[in-house]
Protein backbone atom coordinates (compact mmCIF):
# COMPACT_ATOMS: atom_id res chain seq x y z
CA UNK A 1 0.00 0.00 0.00
CA UNK A 2 1.61 3.55 -0.75
CA UNK A 3 2.31 5.41 2.67
CA UNK A 4 -0.48 7.87 3.53
CA UNK A 5 0.42 11.82 3.95
CA UNK A 6 2.03 12.37 7.28
CA UNK A 7 -0.74 13.92 9.65
CA UNK A 8 -0.07 17.15 9.94
CA UNK A 9 -1.06 17.40 13.72
CA UNK A 10 -0.66 20.80 16.13
CA UNK A 11 -2.58 22.59 18.18
CA UNK A 12 -3.81 26.30 16.53
CA UNK A 13 -5.21 29.70 18.78
CA UNK A 14 -5.62 33.00 18.31
CA UNK A 15 -2.84 35.32 19.62
CA UNK A 16 -2.22 38.77 19.37
CA UNK A 17 1.19 40.52 18.23
CA UNK A 18 2.64 42.47 21.19
CA UNK A 19 4.38 46.30 19.78
CA UNK A 20 7.92 44.06 20.76
CA UNK A 21 6.66 41.40 17.39
CA UNK A 22 6.30 38.86 19.90
CA UNK A 23 3.50 36.01 20.41
CA UNK A 24 2.81 34.10 22.99
CA UNK A 25 2.73 30.38 22.70
CA UNK A 26 2.75 27.90 25.34
CA UNK A 27 4.23 30.20 28.28
CA UNK A 28 6.84 31.11 25.59
CA UNK A 29 7.64 33.81 23.29
CA UNK A 30 8.01 33.86 19.53
CA UNK A 31 8.93 36.62 16.96
CA UNK A 32 7.08 37.87 13.93
CA UNK A 33 7.65 40.23 11.10
CA UNK A 34 6.84 43.29 12.72
CA UNK A 35 4.98 44.67 10.27
CA UNK A 36 2.38 42.29 12.21
CA UNK A 37 2.45 44.04 15.34
CA UNK A 38 -0.46 44.80 17.09
CA UNK A 39 -2.67 42.06 14.29
CA UNK A 40 -4.11 38.96 15.42
CA UNK A 41 -2.33 35.61 14.52
CA UNK A 42 -2.67 32.51 14.36
CA UNK A 43 -0.19 29.86 16.44
CA UNK A 44 0.45 26.46 15.45
CA UNK A 45 1.79 24.13 18.40
CA UNK A 46 3.94 21.29 16.95
CA UNK A 47 6.16 18.73 19.17
CA UNK A 48 8.82 19.66 17.80
CA UNK A 49 8.66 23.52 16.15
CA UNK A 50 5.90 26.24 16.31
CA UNK A 51 4.45 28.08 13.49
CA UNK A 52 2.74 31.25 12.66
CA UNK A 53 0.03 31.58 10.21
CA UNK A 54 -1.38 35.29 9.20
CA UNK A 55 -3.57 35.54 6.06
CA UNK A 56 -3.62 31.78 5.43
CA UNK A 57 0.45 32.30 4.79
CA UNK A 58 3.41 31.11 7.22
CA UNK A 59 5.11 34.34 8.24
CA UNK A 60 7.79 32.75 11.26
CA UNK A 61 8.31 28.82 11.93
CA UNK A 62 10.66 28.51 14.85
CA UNK A 63 12.21 25.68 16.74
CA UNK A 64 9.98 24.87 19.91
CA UNK A 65 11.20 26.26 23.20
CA UNK A 66 11.44 23.56 25.83
CA UNK A 67 11.82 25.52 28.94
CA UNK A 68 8.77 28.45 30.19
CA UNK A 69 9.12 32.08 30.71
CA UNK A 70 11.53 31.97 27.05
CA UNK A 71 11.94 34.41 23.80
CA UNK A 72 13.19 32.89 20.76
CA UNK A 73 13.93 35.93 18.20
CA UNK A 74 14.43 35.71 14.31
CA UNK A 75 16.74 39.06 13.75
CA UNK A 76 15.24 39.19 10.49
CA UNK A 77 11.63 39.67 11.42
CA UNK A 78 13.29 42.98 12.59
CA UNK A 79 14.98 44.32 9.94
CA UNK A 80 12.49 47.15 8.43
CA UNK A 81 12.52 47.98 12.44
CA UNK A 82 16.09 49.30 12.29
CA UNK A 83 15.42 51.41 9.60
CA UNK A 84 13.92 53.39 11.45
CA UNK A 85 15.64 53.01 14.87
CA UNK A 86 19.07 52.02 13.50
CA UNK A 87 20.14 52.08 17.31
CA UNK A 88 18.34 48.99 18.09
CA UNK A 89 21.79 47.25 16.66
CA UNK A 90 23.36 48.18 19.34
CA UNK A 91 22.48 46.25 22.42
CA UNK A 92 18.54 45.11 20.95
CA UNK A 93 18.01 41.55 22.15
CA UNK A 94 17.07 40.31 18.15
CA UNK A 95 20.55 40.92 17.31
CA UNK A 96 22.76 38.66 19.41
CA UNK A 97 22.56 36.18 17.37
CA UNK A 98 23.45 37.82 14.09
CA UNK A 99 25.35 35.62 11.67
CA UNK A 100 29.34 35.51 12.35
CA UNK A 101 30.30 37.93 9.80
CA UNK A 102 27.49 40.46 10.34
CA UNK A 103 28.69 41.09 14.06
CA UNK A 104 32.12 41.26 12.77
CA UNK A 105 31.09 44.16 10.60
CA UNK A 106 29.21 45.99 13.41
CA UNK A 107 31.46 45.85 16.09
CA UNK A 108 33.56 47.75 13.16
CA UNK A 109 30.88 50.07 12.46
CA UNK A 110 29.60 51.00 16.05
CA UNK A 111 32.61 52.53 16.74
CA UNK A 112 32.65 55.37 14.61
CA UNK A 113 29.71 57.79 14.95
CA UNK A 114 26.87 56.98 12.53
CA UNK A 115 27.95 53.39 12.47
CA UNK A 116 24.84 52.70 13.31
CA UNK A 117 22.92 54.26 10.67
CA UNK A 118 25.42 52.43 7.91
CA UNK A 119 24.87 48.88 9.72
CA UNK A 120 21.49 49.89 9.81
CA UNK A 121 21.42 49.58 5.92
CA UNK A 122 23.17 46.24 5.65
CA UNK A 123 20.82 43.62 7.04
CA UNK A 124 17.99 46.17 4.55
CA UNK A 125 19.67 44.14 1.65
CA UNK A 126 18.87 40.52 2.85
CA UNK A 127 15.74 40.55 1.57
CA UNK A 128 16.88 41.22 -2.22
CA UNK A 129 19.77 39.83 -2.24
CA UNK A 130 19.17 36.71 0.18
CA UNK A 131 20.83 36.16 3.33
CA UNK A 132 23.77 34.34 1.85
CA UNK A 133 24.88 36.65 -0.73
CA UNK A 134 25.13 39.07 1.49
CA UNK A 135 26.75 37.11 4.25
CA UNK A 136 29.58 36.15 1.06
CA UNK A 137 29.46 39.74 0.37
CA UNK A 138 30.40 41.00 4.18
CA UNK A 139 32.99 38.41 4.20
CA UNK A 140 34.99 39.50 1.15
CA UNK A 141 34.13 43.52 1.79
CA UNK A 142 36.18 42.79 4.98
CA UNK A 143 38.86 40.83 3.88
CA UNK A 144 39.68 43.21 1.42
CA UNK A 145 39.04 46.71 3.63
CA UNK A 146 40.88 49.66 4.97
CA UNK A 147 44.40 48.86 7.06
CA UNK A 148 41.54 50.11 10.03
CA UNK A 149 39.12 47.58 9.13
CA UNK A 150 37.00 49.87 8.01
CA UNK A 151 34.16 48.92 5.75
CA UNK A 152 31.37 51.31 3.90
CA UNK A 153 27.42 50.39 3.11
CA UNK A 154 28.86 51.40 -0.50
CA UNK A 155 31.79 48.74 -0.80
CA UNK A 156 29.74 46.13 0.69
CA UNK A 157 27.13 46.84 -2.73
CA UNK A 158 29.56 46.84 -4.49
CA UNK A 159 30.92 43.55 -3.89
CA UNK A 160 27.20 42.48 -4.09
CA UNK A 161 26.73 43.57 -7.34
CA UNK A 162 29.96 41.93 -8.65
CA UNK A 163 28.59 38.62 -7.05
CA UNK A 164 25.59 39.20 -9.23
CA UNK A 165 26.98 40.18 -12.77
CA UNK A 166 26.04 38.17 -15.20
CA UNK A 167 28.64 35.74 -16.52
CA UNK A 168 30.53 37.24 -19.25
CA UNK A 169 30.30 35.54 -22.39
CA UNK A 170 32.87 32.74 -23.81
CA UNK A 171 34.98 34.22 -26.59
CA UNK A 172 34.16 33.33 -30.08
CA UNK A 173 35.99 31.68 -32.59
CA UNK A 174 36.81 33.77 -35.80
CA UNK A 175 39.10 34.28 -38.68
CA UNK A 176 38.86 37.84 -38.18
CA UNK A 177 42.07 39.46 -36.90
CA UNK A 178 42.67 42.96 -35.26
CA UNK A 179 44.81 45.01 -38.25
CA UNK A 180 45.41 47.92 -35.70
CA UNK A 181 45.46 46.79 -31.96
CA UNK A 182 44.14 49.16 -29.50
CA UNK A 183 47.22 50.69 -27.59
CA UNK A 184 46.29 53.48 -24.76
CA UNK A 185 47.82 56.86 -26.25
CA UNK A 186 47.30 59.56 -24.28
CA UNK A 187 48.91 62.12 -26.90
CA UNK A 188 46.90 60.84 -29.54
CA UNK A 189 44.62 64.04 -28.96
CA UNK A 190 47.80 66.52 -29.14
CA UNK A 191 48.29 65.03 -32.49
CA UNK A 192 44.86 65.68 -34.01
CA UNK A 193 44.74 68.78 -32.75
CA UNK A 194 47.66 69.49 -34.48
CA UNK A 195 46.36 68.21 -38.01
CA UNK A 196 45.94 70.92 -40.50
CA UNK A 197 42.14 72.12 -40.59
CA UNK A 198 41.54 71.16 -37.32
CA UNK A 199 40.28 74.27 -34.56
CA UNK A 200 39.83 73.33 -31.14
CA UNK A 201 36.29 75.21 -29.88
CA UNK A 202 37.01 77.85 -27.12
CA UNK A 203 35.04 76.38 -23.69
CA UNK A 204 33.29 79.99 -24.03
CA UNK A 205 31.92 79.83 -27.36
Amino acid sequence: MPMPTPFDGYVEELARVSSTCLVSVARNRYSVPCELAGRMVSTRLYPTHVKIVADDKAVADHERLSDKGKTRYDWQHYIPLVQRKPGALRNGAPFTDLPEALQRLRRGLLRESGGDRVMAKVPALVPTAGLEAVLVAVELALESGTPSGRVSIEHVINVLARLNATPRPANVVTVLQVLMPPIADTARYDRLRDLPGIREVGHDA
